[in-house]
Protein backbone atom coordinates (compact mmCIF):
# COMPACT_ATOMS: atom_id res chain seq x y z
CA UNK A 1 0.00 0.00 0.00
CA UNK A 2 2.87 2.23 0.66
CA UNK A 3 3.77 2.54 -3.09
CA UNK A 4 0.05 3.34 -3.78
CA UNK A 5 0.03 6.22 -1.53
CA UNK A 6 3.61 7.61 -2.55
CA UNK A 7 1.72 7.97 -5.81
CA UNK A 8 -1.10 9.03 -4.91
CA UNK A 9 0.52 12.21 -3.42
CA UNK A 10 2.12 12.88 -6.93
CA UNK A 11 -1.09 12.32 -8.64
CA UNK A 12 -3.26 14.37 -5.79
CA UNK A 13 -0.02 17.00 -5.84
CA UNK A 14 0.19 17.65 -9.29
CA UNK A 15 -3.65 18.19 -9.74
CA UNK A 16 -3.94 20.91 -7.05
CA UNK A 17 -0.58 22.63 -7.89
CA UNK A 18 -1.48 23.21 -11.23
CA UNK A 19 -3.27 26.30 -13.20
CA UNK A 20 -6.80 26.21 -12.37
CA UNK A 21 -9.61 28.98 -11.58
CA UNK A 22 -9.03 27.73 -7.19
CA UNK A 23 -5.25 28.78 -7.72
CA UNK A 24 -5.95 31.86 -9.53
CA UNK A 25 -8.22 33.30 -6.95
CA UNK A 26 -5.90 32.50 -4.24
CA UNK A 27 -3.16 34.26 -5.96
CA UNK A 28 -4.94 37.19 -6.42
CA UNK A 29 -6.59 37.58 -2.78
CA UNK A 30 -3.40 36.83 -1.28
CA UNK A 31 -1.71 39.43 -3.64
CA UNK A 32 -4.60 41.78 -2.72
CA UNK A 33 -4.97 40.78 0.92
CA UNK A 34 -1.87 38.96 2.36
CA UNK A 35 -1.97 35.24 2.99
CA UNK A 36 -2.93 35.05 6.43
CA UNK A 37 -6.63 36.98 5.28
CA UNK A 38 -6.33 34.47 2.33
CA UNK A 39 -6.27 31.16 4.63
CA UNK A 40 -9.97 30.74 4.54
CA UNK A 41 -10.44 30.45 1.10
CA UNK A 42 -7.48 28.09 0.98
CA UNK A 43 -9.43 26.04 3.61
CA UNK A 44 -12.97 26.06 2.03
CA UNK A 45 -11.40 24.80 -0.94
CA UNK A 46 -9.33 21.89 0.44
CA UNK A 47 -12.08 21.15 2.60
CA UNK A 48 -14.42 20.69 -0.63
CA UNK A 49 -12.32 19.07 -2.65
CA UNK A 50 -12.16 16.38 -0.35
CA UNK A 51 -15.54 16.00 -0.10
CA UNK A 52 -15.39 15.51 -3.69
CA UNK A 53 -13.11 13.14 -3.53
CA UNK A 54 -15.14 11.03 -1.43
CA UNK A 55 -18.53 11.40 -3.38
CA UNK A 56 -16.90 10.24 -6.59
CA UNK A 57 -15.92 7.82 -4.54
CA UNK A 58 -19.03 6.49 -3.42
CA UNK A 59 -20.23 6.84 -6.71
CA UNK A 60 -21.22 10.14 -7.24
CA UNK A 61 -19.04 9.69 -10.21
CA UNK A 62 -21.21 6.95 -11.99
CA UNK A 63 -24.41 9.44 -11.49
CA UNK A 64 -22.38 11.98 -13.26
CA UNK A 65 -21.31 9.92 -16.71
CA UNK A 66 -25.58 8.15 -16.16
CA UNK A 67 -26.65 12.02 -16.61
CA UNK A 68 -24.82 13.70 -18.62
CA UNK A 69 -26.81 16.94 -17.92
CA UNK A 70 -26.15 16.87 -14.33
CA UNK A 71 -22.24 17.55 -15.70
CA UNK A 72 -23.62 20.85 -17.90
CA UNK A 73 -25.50 21.62 -14.92
CA UNK A 74 -22.51 22.13 -13.31
CA UNK A 75 -20.48 23.52 -15.54
CA UNK A 76 -22.82 26.48 -16.22
CA UNK A 77 -22.98 27.11 -12.21
CA UNK A 78 -19.43 26.90 -11.50
CA UNK A 79 -18.82 29.32 -14.68
CA UNK A 80 -21.04 31.63 -13.32
CA UNK A 81 -19.24 31.74 -10.26
CA UNK A 82 -15.91 31.82 -11.47
CA UNK A 83 -17.10 34.85 -13.39
CA UNK A 84 -18.44 36.59 -10.42
CA UNK A 85 -14.83 35.85 -8.67
CA UNK A 86 -12.94 37.22 -11.61
CA UNK A 87 -14.92 40.31 -11.17
CA UNK A 88 -14.31 40.23 -7.30
CA UNK A 89 -10.45 40.06 -7.98
CA UNK A 90 -10.78 42.89 -10.30
CA UNK A 91 -12.24 45.17 -8.20
CA UNK A 92 -10.19 44.39 -5.21
CA UNK A 93 -9.53 47.54 -3.09
CA UNK A 94 -5.96 49.48 -3.76
CA UNK A 95 -4.59 49.79 -0.51
CA UNK A 96 -1.42 50.84 1.31
CA UNK A 97 0.78 47.80 2.04
CA UNK A 98 1.09 49.49 5.54
CA UNK A 99 -2.77 49.53 6.15
CA UNK A 100 -4.15 46.03 6.13
CA UNK A 101 -7.96 48.02 6.83
CA UNK A 102 -10.15 47.35 4.05
CA UNK A 103 -13.83 48.04 3.55
CA UNK A 104 -14.13 44.98 1.06
CA UNK A 105 -13.13 41.61 2.47
CA UNK A 106 -11.53 38.99 0.98
CA UNK A 107 -13.23 35.64 -0.25
CA UNK A 108 -14.68 33.55 2.39
CA UNK A 109 -13.94 29.94 3.87
CA UNK A 110 -17.71 29.09 1.91
CA UNK A 111 -17.05 30.74 -1.22
CA UNK A 112 -14.01 28.98 -1.20
CA UNK A 113 -15.20 25.84 -1.24
CA UNK A 114 -18.02 27.14 -3.84
CA UNK A 115 -15.25 27.70 -6.22
CA UNK A 116 -13.70 24.21 -5.72
CA UNK A 117 -17.37 22.60 -5.21
CA UNK A 118 -18.31 24.58 -8.99
CA UNK A 119 -14.69 23.70 -10.65
CA UNK A 120 -15.04 21.13 -13.13
CA UNK A 121 -11.16 20.39 -12.87
CA UNK A 122 -12.07 19.36 -9.40
CA UNK A 123 -14.15 17.04 -10.44
CA UNK A 124 -12.11 15.79 -13.18
CA UNK A 125 -9.12 15.27 -11.45
CA UNK A 126 -11.00 13.41 -8.14
CA UNK A 127 -12.91 11.27 -10.76
CA UNK A 128 -9.49 10.14 -12.61
CA UNK A 129 -7.71 9.59 -9.22
CA UNK A 130 -10.36 7.29 -7.71
CA UNK A 131 -10.43 5.11 -11.04
CA UNK A 132 -6.81 4.70 -11.00
CA UNK A 133 -6.11 4.36 -6.85
CA UNK A 134 -9.70 2.92 -5.20
CA UNK A 135 -12.01 1.23 -7.78
CA UNK A 136 -9.03 -1.16 -8.18
CA UNK A 137 -7.89 -1.88 -4.74
CA UNK A 138 -9.24 -3.72 -1.92
CA UNK A 139 -10.01 -3.24 0.67
CA UNK A 140 -12.03 -0.20 -1.25
CA UNK A 141 -13.03 2.07 1.46
CA UNK A 142 -9.73 2.03 3.29
CA UNK A 143 -7.86 2.94 0.10
CA UNK A 144 -10.72 5.51 -0.58
CA UNK A 145 -10.19 6.78 3.02
CA UNK A 146 -6.32 6.83 2.24
CA UNK A 147 -7.00 8.88 -0.93
CA UNK A 148 -9.61 11.34 0.89
CA UNK A 149 -6.38 12.29 3.61
CA UNK A 150 -3.88 12.74 0.87
CA UNK A 151 -5.95 14.97 -1.41
CA UNK A 152 -6.59 17.40 1.62
CA UNK A 153 -3.01 17.07 2.46
CA UNK A 154 -2.10 17.89 -1.28
CA UNK A 155 -4.69 20.21 -2.33
CA UNK A 156 -3.90 22.42 0.97
CA UNK A 157 -0.54 22.69 -0.29
CA UNK A 158 -1.05 22.76 -3.78
CA UNK A 159 -3.27 25.96 -3.17
CA UNK A 160 -1.49 27.52 -0.35
CA UNK A 161 1.18 27.63 -2.48
CA UNK A 162 -0.24 29.58 -5.06
CA UNK A 163 -1.62 32.33 -1.94
CA UNK A 164 2.06 32.57 -0.88
CA UNK A 165 3.49 33.29 -4.49
CA UNK A 166 0.54 36.03 -4.17
CA UNK A 167 1.48 36.92 -1.12
CA UNK A 168 5.05 37.37 -2.23
CA UNK A 169 4.27 39.24 -5.20
CA UNK A 170 2.25 41.32 -2.98
CA UNK A 171 5.17 42.95 -1.65
CA UNK A 172 6.31 44.04 -5.03
CA UNK A 173 2.89 45.96 -5.42
CA UNK A 174 4.01 49.27 -4.00
CA UNK A 175 1.39 51.46 -5.71
CA UNK A 176 -2.12 51.56 -6.67
CA UNK A 177 -1.65 51.26 -10.46
CA UNK A 178 0.43 48.29 -10.13
CA UNK A 179 -1.72 46.90 -7.54
CA UNK A 180 -4.90 47.30 -10.21
CA UNK A 181 -2.89 45.98 -13.36
CA UNK A 182 -2.11 43.03 -11.33
CA UNK A 183 -6.18 42.13 -10.17
CA UNK A 184 -7.09 42.82 -13.27
CA UNK A 185 -4.72 40.49 -14.98
CA UNK A 186 -5.20 37.54 -12.34
CA UNK A 187 -8.93 38.64 -13.33
CA UNK A 188 -8.39 37.88 -16.90
CA UNK A 189 -6.42 35.35 -16.68
CA UNK A 190 -9.45 33.36 -14.41
CA UNK A 191 -11.88 34.02 -17.31
CA UNK A 192 -9.81 32.96 -19.93
CA UNK A 193 -9.61 29.70 -18.00
CA UNK A 194 -13.60 29.20 -17.75
CA UNK A 195 -13.66 30.33 -21.28
CA UNK A 196 -11.33 27.33 -21.91
CA UNK A 197 -13.12 25.26 -19.52
CA UNK A 198 -16.14 25.83 -21.48
CA UNK A 199 -15.06 24.92 -24.68
CA UNK A 200 -13.74 21.77 -23.78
Amino acid sequence: MFAVVISMMLFALIGAISPGPVNIIATGTAASFGFKRTLPHVIGATLAYTLIVFLAGIGLSQLLFAFPSLSQVLQVCGSAFLLYMAYKIASAPVQSMEDDSQKKSPPSLLQGALSQWLNPKAWLVSMSGVAVFVNVNNPYYLYLLAFCLVSFFMCFIGIGSWALMGDVIRRFLSNAKQQVLFNRLMAILLVVLVALMISF
